[in-house]
């Protein structure tokens, strides 16, 4: 069963074929961390981790580097919003992106390389395309002449012309074309610095990328990945980098996921239209995102509503409950079967596991890849209702049983990330538990969504994790008090 993907640099569906098999050297673009990861993130996040557990299930031996850009205007600027040092910021928000990542199941990557380890492999890059004759310094800035490299926009399909259409030049620039774009950025007053030979600055985004795939990868790798909004400008810099330096294909598979969008409109931080990871997971199981991700083709866009949050936890219920109706039926009554040979359900099982692997094998196609799921599940379903209606069920009936729900959860689980537990770790008590022992209580954003999270218990008559969150917020110095105008909160 050979494996096609969408590749966005030749728009369309190849077979894919590593480099040096069973090696696949994957990159993806990583969080810039000056906030915490949002839905859109995550969405990203879950699709190549997905990626990877199918590879790898395939018998490839998968290298996958996912950087973090801990130096950036935006975390700069929260500093001084906050007083801080630029690190303070990017490490904060490291150690939030990876409990995030621990609760939504993603897989670490092999290597999690920082901007501000690879300064000097950085340089080194910047260097070689000078030399080369594509970039040029001007007043301590380096800047990358895009019209040197014949084949920008091979990417994105936009040609020069369109893309200068868009452009401007401010008579403060210092780039001779209104395409360029910066690969250092000399230093200003009060902000991180590092020593160069155009003089003390910091990296341009688009360069970090190159230089860190470099080092950890190679110079050509087998799939790079992201977010479509990555296509252009990031992706196509990149290409037009690493290409002009060593000749040949940077990337040899390009893989886009769509963009998640609210109402239509792009999920983003600028517009204020977000929703946080860590919102989801004190509301929701963390397999219920994953779940939702999922039922959507990677490459499509995913309207994010809490409306689709509940279809998905209805659908989340009706796999976890297939598994578990195993118990429930080895309960009843088992009577010896009437009819011999082999029940007609381990075939079905079988004939699933071949239609779920090939969709899979179609581009990545969960949605396809779920339904087949589904079909399973709806024929559990009538063999649990009648034996509950009849109070008894068939030997041969509860061992074929018991064959299709072990298929579903390894399926699940393997390829998946879901149910890779049934215990109370992944439960919404044990993930605000951890929250809280992160030290982030003194974050009143997050006090305010616990006591929004405890409301919404309360309302659905779920005590047990209404008096969880008041308990723990007690423990932590943080009195609730219930009033007729709802719930305030101190410290005690």
């Amino acid at each position: 069963m050979s494996l096609k993907v969408y590749n966005t640099l030749t728009g369309k569906l190849e077979e894919f074929v590593p480099l040096d098999p069973p090696k696949v050297l994957i990159y993806t673009c990583g969080v810039t961390v000056y906030d915490d990861s949002h839905v859109g993130h995550g969405r990203s996040l879950i699709v190549f981790d997905t990626f990877r557990r199918f590879l790898e299930h395939l018998g490839y031996h998968v290298r996958f580097v996912r950087n973090f850009t801990d130096v950036d205007d935006k975390i700069i600027n929260r500093a001084k919003e906050e007083c801080t040092d630029f690190m303070t910021i990017a490490n904060r928000y490291i150690a939030s992106y990876y409990r995030d990542m621990e609760a939504i199941r993603v897989k670490p990557a092999d290597v999690e390389p920082r901007v501000t380890e690879h300064i000097e492999e950085i340089i080194d890059v910047i260097q070689r395309l000078i030399e080369g004759g594509y970039a040029y310094v001007s007043d301590g800035d380096v800047y990358f002449s895009v019209k040197s490299f014949k084949d920008y926009g091979k990417l994105s399909k936009r040609s020069p012309e369109e893309m200068e259409a868009g452009a401007r030049v401010e008579p403060s620039e210092k780039k001779r074309d209104p395409l360029d774009f910066a690969l250092w950025k000399s230093s200003k007053e009060g902000e991180p610095s590092w020593d160069s030979p155009w003089g003390p600055g910091r990296p341009g985004w688009h360069t970090e990328c190159v230089a860190m795939a470099f080092k950890h990868l190679g110079r050509t790798i087998d799939i790079h990945g992201g977010g479509l909004d990555l296509v252009f400008p990031h992706h196509e810099n990149e290409i037009a980098q690493a290409e002009a330096i060593t000749g040949r294909p940077f990337a040899r598979y390009w893989l886009h996921n769509g963009l998640v969008t609210v109402g239509g409109q792009k999920m983003s931080k600028s517009l204020g239209n977000y929703v946080t990871l860590r919102e989801i997971y004190t509301r929701y199981h963390p397999d219920i995102l994953r779940l939702l991700v999922l039922f959507t083709h990677y490459r499509s866009p995913l309207d994010f509503s809490w409306e689709k949050m509940e279809e998905s936890q209805r659908a989340y219920e009706r796999l976890k409950g297939a598994i578990e109706d195993y118990e429930v039926l080895k309960s009843l009554k088992v009577v010896k079967d009437r009819a011999g040979g082999t029940h007609p359900l381990y075939e079905r099982v079988r004939s699933m596991e071949a239609d779920f692997l090939e969709a899979l094998s179609d581009d990545f196609n969960t949605p396809e890849a779920m339904s087949h799921l589904f079909s399973l599940v709806s024929e559990l379903g009538k063999i649990k209702n009648r034996a509950y209606s009849e109070g008894k069920i068939a030997g041969s009936e509860l061992s074929a049983y018991e064959f299709a729900s072990k298929s579903l959860h390894n399926l699940m689980k393997k390829m998946f990330g879901l149910l890779e537990d049934l215990d109370p770790e992944c439960s919404v008590e044990r993930v605000v538990e951890r929250e809280l022992e992160a030290g982030d209580v003194v974050d009143t954003k997050l006090i305010d969504l616990l006591v929004e999270v405890r409301n919404i218990a309360r309302k659905d008559k779920n005590f047990k994790i209404a008096d969880f969150i008041r308990d723990r917020l007690g423990e932590l110095g943080i009195e609730l008090e219930d009033t007729p105008a709802g719930t305030r909160w101190k410290k005690s």
